[in-house]
């Protein structure tokens, strides 16, 4: 009987120790699904009329706030050898960079080169190209010829060993004859070639959903661009956006995108991009870098 009541025991509490195993390993992976846990990242663009004037010191600025990825908009006729240096001085990583369609047509291949000298993983197309027309409005056919474009530099950039991707604004989320150009993007794009970096603050302000097109399109999508907004009543365009705003004080609440972004399983980097402040630069990038952490993103 002493065996027995003791097995018995036993076998209780390795019940008890397995199911709460199980629910710890449930809750962990619930977490996992909240949150995205990434390097803190920012958009340089952020900065770019620090960098010109001390590239090495607003490098080092941004790490002190707790940025440890960085995505270039411009290299302000630093070497790829400098750049370098000036990023591991600084405790930075340079995984991406903004080129527009002008600045990659033709020229793709010094763009790999420098981009692979650097240590960048990505290279974002950050402007569409005109086929025919100019200005800031786009037809559905110059995006469906966008897209071929961006097929061919996807597999020219693909063959190199890196990865091209496309960041959107306002105009892809402005409907023409029905059709969203987001969505013609992602029709026609090659998802083998062309990942997506969604900008989350220029799709809402934009007129889009972005926890929709995350579950829509969850698969296509590695980089997220993070930015806040003051309120605004209606759909922004590029040339005319609602006042920026430090995140978590504007109108943009990212705690049930984060979430959505998490539960997409691919999201590789995240970056914050503000481009206008309403505070000193580094005060401002400051709330930014503590909203980003509060919300484990």
């Amino acid at each position: 009987m002493k065996s027995r009541r003791d097995f018995l025991k036993t076998g209780s509490a390795a019940l008890l120790y397995g199911s709460t195993l199980l629910r710890n390993s449930a809750l962990n992976a619930a977490d996992k699904t909240k949150y995205l846990n990434l390097p803190l990242g920012i958009q340089l663009y952020s900065v770019r009329r620090q960098l010109p004037t001390d590239y090495e010191g607003t490098l080092k600025q941004i790490a002190a706030l707790g940025y440890r990825e960085v995505e270039a908009a411009g290299f302000y006729n630093h070497s790829a050898s400098q750049v370098k240096q000036a990023m591991q001085q600084a405790g930075l990583h340079c995984v991406s960079a903004h080129y527009s369609y002008d600045a990659l047509n033709g020229h793709v291949d010094e763009v790999v080169e420098f981009m692979k000298e650097i240590g960048s993983r990505y290279i974002i197309c950050s402007y569409p190209g005109h086929h025919g027309g100019q200005g800031p409005t786009f037809t559905l056919d110059e995006w469906r010829w966008n897209a071929g474009e961006f097929n061919k530099f996807g597999k020219q950039i693909g063959a190199a060993g890196l990865k091209f991707g496309y960041h959107n604004h306002t105009m892809e989320f402005h409907k023409e004859d029905g059709v969203v150009p987001y969505d013609e993007l992602m029709r026609l794009t090659d998802p083998e070639y062309v990942t997506m970096e969604m900008d989350l603050g220029w799709v809402t302000v934009g007129g889009g959903n972005p926890i929709e097109l995350l579950h829509r399109y969850g698969n296509r999508i590695s980089m997220l661009h993070v930015k806040d907004f003051k309120p605004f009543t209606a759909p922004a365009t590029i040339e005319n956006p609602p006042t920026a705003a430090a995140l978590g004080q504007g109108s943009i609440d990212y705690r049930p995108i984060f979430a959505a972004a998490a539960r997409t399983g691919h999201i590789q980097h995240c970056f914050v991009e503000q481009e206008e402040f309403n505070m000193p630069v580094m005060q401002e990038l400051k709330i930014d870098a503590e909203y980003m952490r509060k919300l484990h993103a």
